[in-house]
């Protein structure tokens, strides 16, 4: 029981250094038409969404603001759900695990 509780252990561990990994790696990405460039981490946080010149300065600051900040809440509300999931089939709360 010892071995397992280490292995889970180290598992969780192993998968905390990933996720620090992730949140440091960044890339970017554009449409296919390149109006649109976001600069997300691999934790999947966008930091950045750039609108290609063919907007108004207000307009497309204001769209650049609410697609970051759309996306951002999209991601975190579909880990809150996968965590959900885990827990009702694991019957554990395991943070770091998703």
């Amino acid at each position: 029981m010892f071995d397992k509780m280490k292995a889970m252990m180290d598992m969780q561990r192993t998968m905390q250094q990933m996720k620090r990994e992730l949140e440091n790696t960044d890339f970017k990405i554009s449409s296919s038409d390149g109006l649109v460039t976001i600069t997300m981490t691999g934790a999947q946080e966008v930091k950045d969404v750039r609108l290609k010149d063919d907007f108004s300065a207000s307009l497309k600051e204001q769209l650049e603001k609410s697609l970051k900040d759309a996306y951002n809440r999209a991601v975190k509300h579909s880990h809150e759900v996968a965590a959900q999931k885990m827990k009702g089939i694991t019957g554990l709360n395991l943070p770091g695990m998703i």
